[in-house]
Parts: C-alpha cells; sequence; structure tokens
C-alpha cells in the first residue's frame, strides 16, 4: 500500500478516512461505524475528524468506532480559528479528546487561519505537544504566504490540509511542491470533489470502462481517487458513510492511469497556469 511520510518519520497510508457530516443522523450510524471499521480491517489508520464536525458528532462517532482499536488509528482533529488562541485551544484540545476516548492526537490542526496571530496559536499547539496531548500539529486551509509565514515562527509544521482533487487544482501551481520540499505532508480533503458534478464527467467515464478493480469496473469516482493518489506526498480522505463506499475507496488504491489517460484529464480539467488563491470549503 502506498505511504507518505512525515517529517518525523512517521508514515501512513495514502489514502485515508474522512468523516465531514460522519453522526449527524441516528439512522446512518451503525453503518458509518461499521464503514469506518472496514476500513480500519484493510489497514486504512488514518481517521480524520473536527470539532467543527456536527458541533463534535462526528468526534462522538469516531471515537465510538475505535474504542479498542485506537492503536491501529492515526487520529487527526481540528481546532476552529475562534478557538485558537492559547487558553481555548487547549481547552478545545481537552474536548475533542474526551468526545473521542483517547488522551492523544497524532495529528492537530488549525482549521483555517482566523484573527488570532499565529504565534498565539503554536505556543499553543507547541504546549499540546510537550504536554504529551498530540504527537505533532499542523494547519489546514493555508496558502503559500500563509506557509511562508508560518516557516518564519516554526519549523515544526507537520501538515498542511487542503481542497485539492481534479477540480480544483491551484495548489499544483506552487503550495504543494514548496510543502514537499519542506517536508510538510499535503492532506487532500473533497478528492472527490463537490456535489457530484465530476463523478458524470465523461471523461473520467469513458477512463473507467478500461479499467478493472477488485469489486469490479471502476467508476469515475474511483478514477478521480486514483488520481489524487497518484501524486507524491499528498494524503488523500475521502470520507465514505457507507461499507460499500468505503470497498470502492479501497479499491482505487489499486488503479494505475497510464500516462495518456493522465494527459487526457489535463485537458479536460488544466492544470494551473498562474497563481490563483487557494479553493477551500
Amino acid at each position: 500500500m502506498k505511504k507518505v511520510r512525515f517529517g518525523d518519520s512517521a508514515s501512513v497510508p495514502a489514502l485515508g478516512m474522512g468523516s465531514w457530516n460522519l453522526g449527524d443522523s441516528t439512522a446512518s450510524r451503525n453503518e458509518e461505524i461499521a464503514s469506518l471499521h472496514m476500513g480500519l480491517d484493510a489497514g486504512l489508520s488514518v481517521i480524520d475528524t473536527a470539532e467543527m464536525y456536527g458541533s463534535g458528532r462526528s468526534e462522538h462517532l469516531v471515537g465510538e468506532a475505535i474504542r479498542n482499536r485506537r492503536k491501529e488509528v492515526f487520529l487527526i482533529s481540528k481546532v476552529l480559528p475562534s478557538n485558537a488562541s492559547f487558553s481555548k485551544t487547549l481547552r478545545s484540545c481537552e474536548a475533542s479528546l474526551d468526545r473521542l476516548g483517547t488522551d492523544y492526537l497524532d495529528l492537530y490542526l488549525l482549521h483555517w487561519r482566523g484573527s488570532i496571530p499565529l504565534e498565539e496559536t503554536i505556543e499553543a499547539l507547541t504546549t499540546l505537544k510537550a504536554k504529551g496531548m498530540i504527537r505533532r500539529w499542523g494547519v489546514s486551509n493555508f496558502d503559500t504566504d500563509d506557509m511562508r509565514e508560518l516557516d518564519l515562527l516554526s519549523s515544526d509544521c507537520a501538515a498542511n490540509q487542503i481542497l485539492y482533487n481534479l477540480e480544483a487544482r491551484g495548489a499544483e501551481f506552487d503550495l504543494l511542491t514548496r510543502d514537499r520540499n519542506a517536508g510538510i505532508v499535503s492532506i487532500a480533503y473533497s478528492p472527490l470533489g463537490q456535489g457530484g458534478d465530476l463523478l458524470d464527467d465523461p471523461v473520467l467515464t469513458d477512463i473507467a470502462r478500461h479499467h478493472e478493480t477488485a469489486t469490479g469496473p471502476a467508476s469515475p469516482a474511483q478514477i478521480a481517487l486514483a488520481w489524487t493518489l497518484r501524486h507524491p506526498n499528498i494524503l488523500a480522505i475521502p470520507k465514505a458513510g457507507t461499507r460499500t463506499h468505503m470497498r470502492d475507496n479501497i479499491a482505487a488504491l489499486d488503479l494505475e492511469l497510464t500516462g495518456k489517460e493522465c494527459e487526457q484529464l489535463d485537458k479536460r480539467f488544466s492544470p494551473p497556469q498562474y497563481k490563483t488563491p487557494l479553493e477551500m470549503i
């Protein structure tokens, strides 16, 4: 299984599991937990969540899913920028740990940049690491200039979680290379795009016809995910609320796109020719 490596040499599978909107419905709770268990059983150790997701409901669900399996999990959560002061960051982390039923996070991220000075947030994250409450810290939705500013304050940032998929390729212009050269892992959220439009694309559909997976004929979603996974230093975290969806995500790990197919995708979804602001949702 393809891996990505953090600056401290810790490595994880390049395919992880997102949890945005998981835990919002009691009717789907058992299936969502079963989906996470399927991913863990397949070796997908990364589970990403945040205090914002469902106002803590996602963390509660993830906590239930990893009960008695904590050692198998590389657990990520995030602090809201409105809670990113020194004291509130510490309290937010403690609350997340309580909801998740654990005493440490493998990675803790600032969800996006707000009005609180980065120096103060970094001080809090450094304190949490010294206390053993987090193993490493990073950021989310930080563009190139943000990362350069962060470099001046600390060299300990482990990851930058960004919107990245075939429809949102702006990070390729400079951000992905900058972070890779700095030893910072890029975590791609929403690697299958938004609203389903990407997955109805005729070029993806045509490429899918030429591939088979362990679960049967490839789907456009699996092609889109395989495209993201082919990049170095990228950890993709698609959400999978059902075992069927999780099974399809896992099968995408074995897909290899040809050079011609990548050229087709570049023609359909043009790589950036100039710097644009980082997209986020």
